[in-house]
């Protein structure tokens, strides 16, 4: 007799509320953490590390912007905006208050989740398309604020230079005596935090928050109707959202130790957007794949437009390169938009049912 997979046999309440139900998956994120968090920071090298934190604070962003986007339907194209709010309130409470960096990341959490709040009270009345240019306006605002109010950034195109991020005063001997010592320390605290984030988003979802978020998302009338105050939850995921985009910009502050206005600009924003819709919208682990694509996408695309540069035009040409990336990205997005809506966790899923019924597909 063949045992299939039917029905629901959960017997208790914490089986029926686990996370991660399956045993494969759990041990499947025992080996992902023991990989990413002990054994990776150890064998790579400058180069590695550098790539794999800024891919990791893409992530902590990606998943703040999909529970806006993907779990609650209100479309934003300003996230870089709030990202830039996060890094520069964290660069002057560190150089001119004198405040650690550990304070220093829920402060700047909070100031996006203030900042972000106040741009999404449009979302009562406006939403779609119309809500999208609000959150537009947000990002030229902001960066004109940045750009032109001396208190905030020191002057038109101003940088901050920041300290090195130091946890209660302390940091690593090995990390100030060596560059590569130092990028894995902050490697580690990025992929804590950005796990933090993770189970934050997962639970989140299984809360009356969450519930509220989707049934907004599925419809919005219908959700008010049944007594959920649409402002309010609206509201709510700016906030949350903006706290992700807020902690995910100190983060890269504290990366760099400077602060630019220049690594928040609308083209992130787009950057972030495309990260939710090729990961799949509607989804945690989506919105790592998307922003861990996206990460790689350039490096790959670097590679292949030099090959293409030396085999068909005599030699490496930069313009042709810079063009057959903004060509590739911008084809991937349409190509995931036609072909599965639902992202690259849509294709995991794929692979996982698949593996789970075969050899009987039937």
């Amino acid at each position: 007799m063949i045992n299939r997979e039917c029905g629901n046999y959960k017997r208790t309440y914490q089986s029926d509320m686990a996370i991660f139900p399956v045993p494969l998956q759990r041990y499947t994120i025992i080996a992902i953490v023991l990989i990413f968090y002990l054994i990776f920071p150890l064998l790579a090298n400058e180069y590695l590390l550098n790539l794999a934190g800024l891919i990791a604070i893409a992530c902590l962003g990606a998943v703040g912007l999909n529970i806006l986007t993907g779990f609650t339907g209100q479309i934003s194209i300003g996230h870089a905006a709030f990202m830039m709010v996060g890094a520069y309130t964290a660069a002057i409470l560190n150089t001119r208050y004198g405040v650690g960096f550990v304070l220093c990341l829920p402060a700047a959490g909070i100031m996006s989740a203030l900042v972000g709040s106040f741009f999404g009270t449009p979302s009562l009345r406006i939403k779609g398309l119309y809500l999208a240019i609000s959150t537009l306006a947000a990002q030229f605002i902001l960066e004109w604020i940045v750009n032109h109010w001396k208190w905030v950034s020191g002057g038109a195109f101003s940088s901050i230079i920041t300290k090195k991020p130091e946890i209660f005063g302390w940091i690593p001997a090995a990390a100030l005596m060596e560059a590569e010592s130092m990028m894995r320390y902050k490697y580690y605290i990025i992929v804590i935090l950005l796990g933090m984030g993770v189970v934050f988003a997962l639970n989140l979802f299984r809360s009356s928050v969450g519930r509220a978020f989707i049934a907004i998302r599925d419809n919005d009338v219908s959700a008010e109707i049944i007594g959920i105050n649409i402002f309010r939850y609206k509201l709510t995921a700016f906030a949350i959202s903006s706290f992700y985009a807020g902690v995910a910009g100190a983060l890269y502050c504290f990366w760099y130790e400077v602060a630019n206005y220049e690594s928040f600009t609308i083209i992130i924003s787009i950057d972030y957007l495309a990260m939710v819709i090729i990961g799949g919208l509607g989804s945690v682990l989506g919105a790592i794949f998307g922003a861990i694509f996206i990460g790689l996408l350039p490096i790959v695309l670097d590679i292949v437009g030099t090959w293409v540069g030396d085999t068909f035009f005599g030699g490496v040409n930069t313009e042709i390169i810079a063009n057959f990336q903004v060509v590739t990205f911008g084809a991937m997005i349409i190509f995931f938009l036609i072909v599965e809506p639902e992202g690259l966790n849509k294709l995991w899923k794929n692979i996982k049912d698949y593996f789970r019924v075969w050899p009987f597909s039937y």
